[in-house]
């Protein structure tokens, strides 16, 4: 097999099952005493966190830097002037002076990019979420098996040394008891994205064909291109896959020890309420997993308590982050500090950390070493952990009007809370669960082997797990 040199890669990129053998470049990238350049993919508001924290990690140059918007590029090439820029992603995947790509495009880009960049040789470090759907997440694991790759997601909490204390503390030492339930929070106020007569028109500086990708060419109703394609299903995952996945990745790491892929069933809705915008994704989410051992419910809100309120709906726990119920009391856990309580509410520990910049040196020090097993957050992981929340999505997006009795079949008192307070804030902005706002999907049963949905209801969900690619950038099957 030979290396795939720019020209090859840029006339081959879209085709399915390209191989790749081990560059000079990825070999001189394992010596530990060598500089590693990296190519940024995107150079928005996340792209340039992560600049900043790569280049506090020793032994790593910005090498690359690429942008579909003229503007943001020339703005990061200020930032690092000796960088080279592209707007053409296939490009800086192809130069053979780079030797890992960061990639912080939208959602709908993250697998592809990732795909392409392991084809042809690169490691790779992908925001979260991982996918878009659920088929292109198993497609980027199966490709960093085929090409041998280092491929770490986003999900920094999990290089924080906090995580292991809190995990011997829940399990080993057991100074809570067992652990029965498991709630998630995130619950932060967003406002309207507003509401076109007529579609967006884009700025002369945006390569919007490379832009949309493999996502498909709609006409835009919002006000802003960049970060309010969170909102809208063709690009964006909503609040569960913006910040649900950091939430409930900590969860899978922390209460289940990565023991549990992906749960059994789910019963989830919610609705897309009271600010009439171009926006697609709920703003009001909650679901229920059923795991299989310990239950896990999640609740979501972008909205203000009330009409005009500055501040969330009251919730148990963080507003972002999550609770343990366990016998004993619980613990309730968010990025860079928790707390345990015992049954009468008294703090007994408090725990502390971070994990920027650590997780960023702990995927340069895979990359030197050429072993995956070093990541704490290796694309698997990250796959599973969006794997959830993909399926709160699906859960919402064939759900159907509210109803009590549905809701019904979970008896869990976490749940039920869980219901009473969105009903209550519902209630706040004059709006009732059972109205044509909110929808609820039936109880939906998952093979988790196959990750497809069975039963009565299969079909309705099985149509979420795969998009539609636009030609020219199909998300390859990799067997």
């Amino acid at each position: 097999m030979s290396h795939l040199n720019r020209r090859d890669f840029l006339s081959a990129s879209v085709a399915v099952g390209l191989t790749t053998s081990l560059s000079a470049r990825t070999l001189r990238a394992a010596n530990a005493n060598d500089e590693i350049n990296l190519g940024f993919i995107s150079c928005g508001g996340r792209g340039g966190q992560l600049m900043g924290q790569f280049s506090k990690v020793d032994g790593i140059n910005v090498a690359g830097l690429c942008d579909v918007d003229e503007k943001r590029l020339g703005l990061a090439k200020q930032r690092f002037p000796k960088a080279q820029t592209w707007t053409d992603l296939r490009e800086v995947i192809a130069a053979d002076g780079i030797d890992a790509v960061v990639i912080s495009t939208c959602n709908h880009w993250h697998c592809l990019a990732a795909i392409w960049a392991m084809e042809a040789g690169k490691d790779v470090y992908v925001e979260k979420p991982l996918s878009h759907s659920q088929w292109e997440g198993q497609q980027t694991v199966a490709a960093a098996r085929r090409y041998n790759k280092v491929c770490q997601i986003g999900t920094q909490q999990r290089s924080d040394p906090m995580q292991a204390e809190i995990k011997k503390f829940l399990h080993e030492e057991k100074a809570l008891g067992d652990i029965v339930a498991a709630r998630v929070n995130r619950y932060g106020i967003r406002p309207s994205i507003g509401k076109r007569d007529t579609p967006l028109p884009i700025d002369k500086d945006v390569a919007y064909d490379l832009w949309l990708g493999p996502a498909q060419d709609l006409p835009i109703y919002r006000e802003k291109l960049h970060y309010d394609w969170h909102w809208v299903w063709n690009t964006g995952s909503g609040e569960m896959g913006n910040w649900g996945v950091h939430v409930l990745d900590d969860v899978r790491n922390n209460v289940f020890r990565d023991q549990v892929s992906l749960p059994k069933s789910i019963l989830g809705g919610g609705g897309r309420v009271t600010l009439n915008d171009a926006g697609e994704t709920p703003n009001v989410h909650f679901c229920y997993f059923d795991t299989g051992s310990i239950p896990v419910v999640i609740g979501l809100s972008n909205l203000p308590a009330a009409p005009g309120a500055k501040k969330s709906p009251a919730h148990p726990g963080p507003s972002s982050g999550y609770v343990v119920y366990c016998e004993g009391g619980r613990y309730e856990g968010q990025r860079g500090r928790g707390a345990a309580y015992d049954r009468s509410g008294k703090k007994i520990r408090e725990f502390k950390g971070n994990g920027d910049v650590r997780h960023q040196q702990n995927f340069i020090d895979a990359v030197r070493a050429q072993d995956r097993t070093l990541l704490n957050s290796e694309i698997a992981v990250g796959n599973d952990s969006t794997g959830w929340c993909n399926l709160a999505n699906i859960a919402f997006r064939c759900g159907k009007e509210f109803s009590r009795e549905t809701a019904g079949k979970v008896q869990l008192d976490q749940w039920n809370e869980l219901l009473g307070e969105m009903d209550s804030h519902l209630q706040a902005h004059d709006l009732a669960m059972e109205s044509d706002s909110i929808r609820l999907s039936p109880l939906l049963t998952l093979d988790t082997k196959t990750e497809q949905f069975v039963g009565e209801e299969a079909d309705s969900a099985n149509q979420f797990l795969k998009r539609e690619y636009r030609k020219g950038y199909e998300v390859p099957e990799i067997a």
